[in-house]
C-alpha cells in the first residue's frame, strides 16, 4: 500500500498504541501515518460511561473516518471496544497482550490493605467498584474520569487517597514506579480484553485484514475472544460490573474466570471458571458463553 492512515485518540496514551502499530508496519516496509481525533468519551468527563452511552463513545468518531475513507486501520484499548462491531467493520487483529492487571496507584498507601478505613479510592469502572467493595466494604470509592495523566493529577492533587488503574497503560507510558502494586488476577479479576490492542478494519478491506495478519499474536487473540464471549452472552457494557480474564495452562487448555458483582456491595461477588480445549474462534466463543451461563447459573439478580 502507498500510505497506511491509522485512526486515533489524541490521548497520550491512544497516540504510545498507534505510534507502536506505526512502527511494526514500518518495520515490514510501509509508509504509516497518523489521523489524531477526539471523541465522545474523551469529552464528556463529568459522568460515568455507563450513563452517557457505555464504551462505545470511544471509538465510533474512528469507524468513522473508516468509514469514510479518511482513515485505514483504528487502533484500540480492546477492552474500550464494543462487544459487537457495527455491521461492516471486523477487528483484523490482537496484538500481544501487555500485563492485564488492575494496579494501585497512591502517594502513600503501599497497598490496598494499608488504607485507613474511609479512605477515597478513585474509579469509574463499574468492576472495580464491585470488585473492590467485595474486598474492603468500609472504602469510598468516587467517580474518576479522564485520560491516565488526568486522572495521576487528581490524585496527586489529593482528591483521593489511592486510585486504580489498569498496569498496561502505566507500563506503556513509562510510568510503572508509579505501580504499588499490581493486583494478582485472582483478587481484582480484569476487564476482558485489557492490556490488549486490537486494530479495526472495515470488513471489505480484505487487502489490510491480509496485510495485518503478521501482526497477530494468536493466543492472545484466542483468549481476549473467549472473555469478549463472556461478555456478549451477558449483555455486557460497562454499565454492567463483569470481569472475565482468560490464560493458558500448561497442558495447552485455556481457563476463564468470570466475576459478576453489585457496585454497591448490595449482593455478594459471584466468581466462576470453566477450562476447555480452545484451537480456533469457534470454542473460544463456545468456552466465553459457558462461563457466561455459569454466572447467570450462580447469581441471576
Amino acid at each position: 500500500m502507498s500510505n497506511i492512515v491509522i485512526a486515533t485518540r489524541e490521548s497520550r496514551l491512544a497516540l504510545w498504541q498507534a505510534q507502536h502499530v506505526q512502527a511494526l508496519l514500518q518495520e515490514r516496509g510501509h509508509t504509516v501515518s497518523l489521523l489524531g481525533l477526539t471523541t465522545t468519551g474523551d469529552q464528556i468527563l463529568d459522568r460515568t460511561l455507563s450513563k452517557v452511552g457505555g464504551k462505545g463513545l470511544f471509538v465510533k468518531e474512528l469507524e468513522l473516518a473508516l468509514e469514510e475513507g479518511r482513515a485505514d486501520i483504528a487502533v484500540h484499548s480492546l477492552k474500550d471496544v464494543p462487544m459487537d462491531l457495527p455491521e461492516g467493520f471486523v477487528l483484523a487483529c490482537v496484538l500481544e497482550r501487555e500485563d492485564p492487571r488492575d494496579a494501585l496507584v497512591s502517594p502513600r498507601y503501599e497497598s490496598l490493605d494499608a488504607l485507613p478505613q474511609g479512605a477515597v479510592v478513585g474509579t469509574s469502572s463499574l468492576r472495580r467498584m464491585a470488585l473492590l467493595r467485595a474486598l474492603r466494604p468500609d472504602l469510598r470509592i468516587e467517580p474518576l474520569r479522564g485520560n491516565l495523566d488526568t486522572r495521576l493529577r487528581k490524585l496527586d492533587e489529593g482528591q483521593y487517597d489511592a486510585i486504580v488503574l489498569a498496569a498496561a497503560g502505566l507500563k506503556r507510558l513509562g510510568l510503572e514506579s508509579r505501580i504499588r502494586v499490581a493486583f494478582d488476577a485472582d483478587t481484582m479479576l480484569p476487564a476482558a480484553g485489557q492490556g490488549a490492542l486490537g486494530i479495526e478494519v472495515r470488513a471489505d478491506r480484505k487487502d489490510l485484514i491480509e496485510l495485518l495478519g503478521p501482526l497477530a499474536h494468536q493466543g492472545d487473540w484466542l483468549s481476549t475472544a473467549a472473555e469478549r464471549a463472556v461478555s456478549r452472552a451477558m449483555g455486557g457494557s460497562c454499565s454492567m460490573p463483569l470481569a472475565a480474564h482468560a490464560r493458558w495452562q500448561a497442558d495447552g487448555a485455556l481457563r476463564i474466570d468470570a466475576a459478576w458483582g453489585d457496585p454497591e456491595g448490595k449482593v455478594p461477588l459471584v466468581k466462576v471458571h470453566a477450562l476447555a480445549s480452545a484451537g480456533d474462534f469457534a470454542q473460544a466463543d463456545a468456552l466465553g458463553a459457558h462461563a457466561a451461563a455459569l454466572l447467570r447459573a450462580g447469581g441471576a439478580h
